[in-house]
């Protein structure tokens, strides 16, 4: 039986809420710590950076890939057996990765099998299911609050993972976090359910019609743009930061908070960001934020690298970190509707990963072979010029109320 938010006791509410946002919490904040295993993984097994990087990259590219077909089995299934499968995957992918031998076992399981878990896992599964769940006057409140609990799980992730690493060594610690994630699996039933009651549009719409109305506007396609240079920026810094602030002369419990202030202050960005999109134009939002990046990089590189500069610099991005994901998720909504949001934003989140994939494994490579990351940050930054000027471009007024193939745009 499917739910409706409308009919459930407030405690039925945050439960929903709060089973979404630690899911999420747990599957992006594994990732999130990926930057921390580049040196111990690379040093014990004498392998060169771009061997890790090409790992990751392929995590990010099958995360992507991976991620509209997901979302096709959630919007026609439910996301509970998605979440279910999603987190399963997850565990074996990092066992796989704690017993690998040699580059192509520790591709399959911290690039291949974490990639599809990443997809039914992460966002684009859970804020799809929120917003079949609830209604439009509560969803940027269930989509704000699940996303800061999401941002304090990547939070607590950091410490607790640099403790693992210190007590155990990587391999220990990513079979602890495989059996984390194992222990998680109960809290996929909450959102099990597949639509809320009468918005999920008519039945009889084949999701190839919608995805190919949706392929015929113009802002569908700078959407994907402008979601491939966040992808870009956040995998290039999330993997790439620690390197670089430990060439820079800062120690590597300097780098780990660098990444946990993300975390922190991802949480309270992720917040204000889903609950802003319920109040102004999210076009402008997004196209504001991207800016506000540029701006961050620019005078990051422009001073001293120190461990104030570093933290400021972490304390920014963090706010900036995720909250394009609700947004972008409540701009595919307006403009495409309701029935298949889990399946359109998954096409969008592929540029997000194709991004991602060229940040991490051109970090890797550029850093092979110059010994900088100089390059990378200027494409950072000039992608992030491109990105606010998309979003700004989009036209986003939305389809017909009935989210039919092929139907009038209504504007407002």
């Amino acid at each position: 039986m499917n739910a409706d938010a409308s009919s459930l006791s407030p405690a039925a509410r945050w439960m929903i809420v709060i089973s979404g946002g630690v899911l999420m919490g747990l599957s992006l904040g594994i990732r999130h710590t990926q930057g921390l295993f580049m040196q111990p993984v690379t040093s014990g097994h004498g392998w060169p950076l771009e061997t890790f990087g090409l790992a990751l990259a392929l995590q990010n590219l099958v995360w992507g890939l991976a991620q509209p077909v997901t979302g096709l089995v959630a919007d026609r299934y439910g996301s509970g057996r998605v979440l279910l499968l999603g987190t399963l995957a997850y565990g074996l992918g990092l066992f796989l990765m704690a017993q690998a031998r040699g580059p192509v076992g520790f591709s399959l399981g911290n690039g291949v099998l974490v990639g599809m878990a990443l997809s039914g896992t992460a966002f684009g599964t859970v804020y799809g299911a929120l917003s079949r769940i609830f209604e439009p006057r509560q969803r940027s409140w269930a989509l704000a609050v699940a996303g800061a609990i999401g941002g304090l799980g990547q939070f607590c992730l950091v410490p607790f993972v640099q403790y693992l690493l210190a007590g155990v060594g990587w391999q220990g610690a990513a079979l602890v976090l495989g059996l984390l994630m194992l222990a998680s699996l109960p809290l996929a039933v909450p959102l099990r359910a597949r639509a809320q009651g009468g918005q999920a549009g008519p039945p009889g719409v084949p999701v190839g019609a919608s995805i190919r109305d949706a392929m015929r506007r113009r802002g569908f396609w700078l959407l994907n743009l402008g979601f491939f240079a966040c992808g870009f920026q956040l995998a290039f810094i999330a993997t790439h930061l620690p390197a670089y602030l430990l060439a820079h002369g800062l120690s590597l419990a300097q780098a780990g908070t660098a990444l946990a202030l993300i975390a922190l202050a991802n949480i309270f960005g992720t917040y204000a960001c889903g609950r802003s999109a319920g109040i102004w134009r999210v076009k402008h939002l997004l196209a504001g934020l991207y800016a506000v990046r540029v701006a961050a990089m620019l005078l990051f590189l422009s001073m001293p690298v120190t461990a104030a500069s570093a933290y400021a610099f972490a304390l920014v991005m963090g706010f900036l970190w995720l909250g394009t994901a609700p947004m972008t998720n409540e701009l595919v909504l307006r403009m495409f509707g309701l029935r298949y949001i889990a399946t359109l934003f998954g096409i969008v989140f592929l540029g997000h990963q194709v991004g991602g994939f060229f940040g991490v494994w051109l970090g890797a490579w550029v850093y092979d072979r110059t010994q900088s990351y100089d390059w990378l940050w200027i494409g950072a930054i000039a992608i992030g010029c491109v990105a606010a000027a998309a979003h700004w471009l989009i036209d986003d007024a939305p389809l017909a109320a009935s989210d039919g193939p092929g139907l009038r745009v209504v504007r407002s």
